[in-house]
């Protein structure tokens, strides 16, 4: 057995990522620092990672020159970067877009006649073409609505929540196979589709209600049917789409015996917490559903905008945890923003693993995207899930067994003492020292 150990630390500002082999030795009955790998006990499948390519992304990426452009691609959808599977977009506008704007505006237009992408074909677009290009082949996407057309929604504006009017639901369900089906056409494979984006949150964005009955009668009396009737049956639906702490509620809400066959999986957002125990509850309960990340990103209304190793260490403690729940799959937020944190119509500034600096034309990489790195490089779509202890709490660990055999695990270690461990696996044991404040992740192969 041999082991090929990436490990990234953050000292000073400096990132500094070093590379290791070690050997392993016959297993002498060590029992203390121990960590074990069990690659014989599988649980869930992981489908990969991704980002969201919104509005505001796009519109930054319109402002790059072409070198800067083809290192953000690189480094997202290259085979050196970060190999992200999966993109996530927004339907109409959402909080990171420019400014609002609706793809139909006329309620008496019921054949989609003034239907248009036009904003989509400006900023979106653009960014979703290079990105399948250099990926060499079109990339798996999730399309998520913020709101519906203004003129459906009983308060009458994209913002502040409201609800769908129930004399709409079967124009809105069509609206969004319109969406769906001039996607398809312009060669993007729309693959999943969330009924709602944060249905229980009132924001000043662009936001919409639903009760979880509310969602149900959707999806189940319109939304599946219209799929159905514009040949969109393979699209994967996810429910919810919010924080971890309701989900479980939500998913009992809405699956049924009448609409469990139209559900593909329980979408999530981490911005209220850990709440893994909520993920495991899901898994244990709806054995065959997805539970994907949707969402996640820190907030600068809520965290100081310069903790680049707090920033990062979120990431990998929220991956490490969901992965170990059951998660299935992690899509990011924005790919990209400014060094502010937008543009976004409504203030609502976050951090991206990747920022743009315009006036010195610069691709700024942050710790988290380094740190996301640590997983989506190495853990290969398809990948499962495998058993593993480890002896403190002072370290968090997951492990993936590949496609190939190749087992992946990742160590964490958010505390500023270093900690010796003594890796077990199959019969055989090797030292491995993970430094304070930092990220590494081994590749066991034989």
């Amino acid at each position: 057995m041999k082991l090929q150990l990436i490990t990234t630390t953050y000292e000073k500002n400096q990132t500094k990522t070093i590379e290791t082999k070690k050997e392993f030795t016959h297993d002498p009955g060590v029992e203390f620092n121990v960590v074990n790998i069990y690659p014989q006990v599988e649980y869930q499948t992981f489908d990969g990672f991704g980002g969201s390519i919104t509005d505001s992304a796009g519109y930054i990426y319109s402002l790059m020159s072409d070198q800067s452009k083809k290192e953000l691609i690189q480094a997202y959808f290259g085979p050196n970067g970060n190999c992200y599977q999966t993109i996530r977009s927004h339907i109409d506008s959402c909080d990171f877009s420019v400014n609002q704007y609706e793809a139909l505006s006329d309620p008496t237009d019921m054949e989609f006649e003034s239907f248009n992408l036009d904003r989509n074909n400006r900023y979106i677009l653009p960014l979703l073409l290079d990105a399948e290009a250099a990926n060499g082949k079109p990339i798996e996407m999730m399309l998520s609505p913020w709101s519906p057309p203004s003129f459906m929604k009983t308060n009458g504006i994209r913002i502040q929540g409201g609800k769908l009017k129930e004399e709409y639901r079967e124009f809105w369900a069509e609206y969004i196979c319109h969406y769906i089906k001039s996607y398809r056409a312009k060669g993007f494979l729309i693959k999943k589709l969330s009924i709602q984006n944060e249905p229980n949150a009132k924001q000043t964005w662009d936001s919409c209600l639903y009760t979880g009955e509310e969602e149900k009668i959707f999806l189940r009396d319109y939304l599946y049917p219209a799929l159905r009737k514009n040949g969109l049956e393979d699209i994967e639906i996810f429910i919810w789409d919010h924080n971890k702490e309701r989900m479980f509620e939500r998913a009992c809400e809405i699956i049924d015996e009448t609409t469990e066959h139209m559900i593909s999986g329980i979408a999530f957002h981490w911005y209220t917490g850990d709440h893994f125990d909520a993920i495991s509850l899901v898994r244990e309960k709806f054995k065959d559903k997805k539970i994907i990340l949707s969402e996640g990103c820190v907030e600068f209304s809520r965290f100081d905008e310069n903790a680049q190793l707090l920033f990062a260490q979120m990431y990998a403690h929220d991956i490490i945890g969901n992965i170990n729940s059951g998660m299935n799959s992690f899509i990011d937020w924005n790919i990209v923003l400014d060094t502010v944190g937008g543009p976004n119509h409504v203030g609502n500034f976050c951090h991206s693993p990747i920022v743009y600096d315009a006036q010195n034309d610069k691709v700024i990489k942050n710790l988290s995207y380094t740190y996301i790195g640590h997983f989506s490089r190495y853990i290969v779509p398809g990948a499962k899930r495998i058993a593993s202890t480890k002896y403190t709490d002072k370290l968090e660990l997951t492990a993936l067994k590949n496609p190939d055999g190749t087992v992946v695990f990742i160590l964490l270690n958010r505390l500023d003492e270093m900690q010796q461990v003594n890796l077990r696996i199959n019969g055989q044991v090797t030292e491995v020292t993970v430094p304070g404040n930092s990220i590494s992740t081994g590749l066991l192969s034989q």
